[in-house]
């Protein structure tokens, strides 16, 4: 016994029938085959009188009760060998009286249900072809030759099929029917989201009706669970959020997802992570459009988004202990994940990016349609949650999606007149920008951004970004400048009792002090912050301190205890995936081995710092990485992969504007080697 489920248009009936004719040899005394969604809600009894019939009964003979048939039924297999196709099962307990008993005989069934518990069946859950399949059967049924001329846009063409059969045989035969049509032709027309479904149909085929048969099957609660859902634009969703966005508690919800898991209508890949199709989830928001009130919608999506500022405002809160930032967020009464430590928190950020991103676009749209009135509603939310999200800075592999989703925030705030949203969206921005060295720019973000937190009284990221400014103009060698807008962050950090925001002051303060040629006051200032993020216990504060602490210690030449605190530090930016700062430690490592004249150490470093700045898209950090390289591979006696480096590094830190150019171009022309 084989039972095949999947979800509609998959290929269940036709790979059915397929195996059926080709063990036909098998079974000489013949096959019997019954569509019982045909037969309605009497499927198995309409379908034992069938049976009966084609095995010679007489229907005036033909027993009245289902249990008579049955029996009967069973008798006449038992000394035959026969292949029995029961097509569109709903449930084992349909099917139950239709299957054979006798061992030489077997049985296809097929089932938009899993049927978990059919008895001694074999089950084969049938998932979506492969792209080289969904191509093979779209070039088999439009024409191979016209397909070859158009390989690329044939494979466009099934991928937004979702490589589901049915719908590569339809586009495909309307393709057929259409001579004048090419292949590209075909691709703006299923772009359209709200259109794709309606491209999906030919004859008497079509997507959207294979689909309704299933959700036809649906209970109320299943129904409004399989509509809700389709509303999350992440790639997928955790348990809790489908718990906040169908407002119940994580054991129903769960219940309620894996009904619909079973009915082959939801995907279940990972334990308490579920996804659509990509065409049931057209079709499911479709009907959600249809039949869920437009107040349903708005508050599901907004229970949504508060699940995850709840859930990321405690991730902020672990990730840098001590801040008080999370403590200011709106987060409203929503309840979100808890996590047993900051490790577990950032990783929680990473895996759920994509849909904190999604969600961060949808607050945009839905403001944009609610109108200036009423779109700070959306914003605020939105925006704290962006600033949430700030750990997954660290990694530097989100930089784009957070530029994008920054912009078209601020963009939306200040249409709306947010002032608040505005306030922390400027200062992320700004984040992100100086991430890119774009100091500049990330300068004019920070200070508008203090600008209007001074004219409203925000003061959620105002210590944050006046640090900021801080290390931008440090950055510019603004030393002077800089130290004063530290002292203006550690007042603001005092009147707030914000000690870890005090010890990040002065952290960061110390290559100021240094740049100025007061080493001592450095040292003082690193170790006081260590020293006050050592009392909070904060492990992302300390490992920063020990970073800053390292610098200094280089620099006036206690290269032993430099190296120390490095090592400390890298090794916990590695382990909570903090890449950007992964590149910047290797980096001062590599910096201290050559002072150290430690030169393969140096080159090793030097070469780590370079593929991680490569893997996460960090240009100011692969100059840096260039330069202490080439620095390291001269110590070496690499004259010609040295000069390479510094090459690079001077054409890099020169193309985004870094001060840094100047300096390597002085060194360059002090040594008679041309870039």
């Amino acid at each position: 016994m084989a039972a095949i489920c999947g979800i509609g248009g998959v290929g269940k009936t036709t790979l059915a029938v397929h195996v059926a004719h080709a063990a036909g040899d098998l079974y000489p005394d013949g096959q019997l085959y019954a569509d019982l969604r045909a037969y309605g809600d009497e499927a198995a009894d309409s379908a034992l009188r069938a049976f009966l019939r084609a095995l010679g009964i007489p229907a005036d003979i033909i027993p009245e009760g289902r249990a008579e048939r049955a029996a009967l039924y069973r008798s006449l297999l038992a000394e035959r060998r026969m292949l029995v196709l029961l097509d569109n099962a709903q449930s084992t307990e349909q099917v139950a009286p239709l299957l054979p008993g006798a061992p030489g005989c077997a049985a296809i069934v097929t089932s938009r249900s899993k049927l978990a518990d059919l008895p001694a069946a074999r089950l084969f859950d049938l998932d979506v072809m492969e792209p080289d399949e969904a191509l093979a059967l779209f070039s088999a049924v439009a024409g191979p030759e016209r397909v070859a001329a158009e390989r690329a846009a044939a494979m466009d063409v099934v991928a937004a099929c979702g490589f589901l059969p049915l719908a590569v045989r339809i586009v495909a035969a309307r393709l057929a029917a259409r001579p004048g049509w090419t292949v590209a032709s075909l691709v703006p027309r299923l772009a359209d989201e709200r259109r794709r479904l309606d491209e999906l149909r030919v004859g008497g085929l079509a997507v959207d009706a294979t689909f309704a048969l299933g959700y036809g099957q649906l209970d109320p609660a299943q129904a409004r669970a399989f509509r809700l859902l389709s509303l999350a634009g992440g790639p997928d969703v955790s348990l809790g959020a489908a718990g906040a966005m169908l407002d119940r508690e994580a054991h129903e919800a769960e219940d309620l997802l894996e009904s619909l898991v079973d009915a082959s209508l939801l995907e279940a890949p990972a334990p308490g992570r579920y996804r659509f199709h990509d065409l049931l989830k057209l079709f499911a928001r479709r009907e959600a459009e249809a039949s869920e009130h437009p107040d349903a919608r708005e508050q599901a999506l907004a229970r949504l988004l508060g699940f995850y500022l709840a859930s990321a405002a405690q991730a902020h809160r672990l990730a840098y202990e001590g801040s008080q930032i999370a403590d200011h967020l709106a987060v409203r009464g929503a309840t979100g994940r808890t996590f047993g430590g900051a490790d577990e928190a950032v990783e929680w950020l990473s895996v759920e990016a994509d849909a904190l991103f999604a969600v961060l676009g949808q607050a945009v749209a839905r403001a944009g349609a609610a109108g200036e009135s009423g779109a700070s509603g959306a914003l605020l939310p939105a925006a704290d949650l962006l600033v949430a999200m700030e750990p997954l800075l660290e990694s530097g592999t989100h930089m784009r999606e957070f530029d994008r989703h920054a912009r078209d925030l601020l963009a939306a705030a200040r249409r709306a007149g947010d002032g608040p949203s505005e306030v922390r969206v400027r200062y992320v921005l700004g984040r992100v920008l100086f991430g890119a060295n774009m100091l500049a720019e990330a300068e004019e973000q920070f200070r508008a951004s203090l600008d209007l937190a001074g004219a409203l009284g925000e003061r959620v990221v105002i210590g944050e970004t006046m640090n900021a400014m801080a290390v931008v103009a440090g950055r510019q060698r603004r030393h002077h400048e800089a130290l004063a807008w530290f002292d203006a962050a550690t007042k603001v950090y005092r009147e707030m009792n914000a000690p870890a925001g005090e010890a990040l002051v002065l952290s960061y303060s110390a290559r100021d002090h240094l740049g100025l040629g007061h080493p001592e006051d450095a040292i003082a200032a690193a170790e006081q912050g260590l020293a006050i993020f050592l009392d909070i216990g904060s492990g992302a504060g300390i490992a920063r301190a020990r970073y800053h602490l390292g610098i200094v210690l280089s620099r006036v030449g206690r290269l032993n205890e430099a190296v120390h605190h490095h090592a400390e530090c890298l090794a916990f930016f590695r382990a909570s995936n903090q890449r950007v700062w992964e590149q910047r430690v290797c980096t001062r490592l590599a910096e201290t081995f050559i002072a150290a004249e430690r030169f393969q150490d140096a080159v090793r470093h030097a070469e780590q710092a370079l593929t991680v700045s490569r893997e996460i898209g960090h240009p100011y950090g692969e100059a840096q990485s260039l330069f202490v390289l080439g620095r390291a591979l001269a110590g070496l006696g690499g004259a010609a992969r040295s000069r390479e480096c510094f090459d690079r590094a001077h054409a890099l830190f020169a193309r985004i504007g870094a001060p840094e150019a100047d300096d390597l171009r002085a060194l360059l022309d002090r040594d008679g080697v041309k870039s």
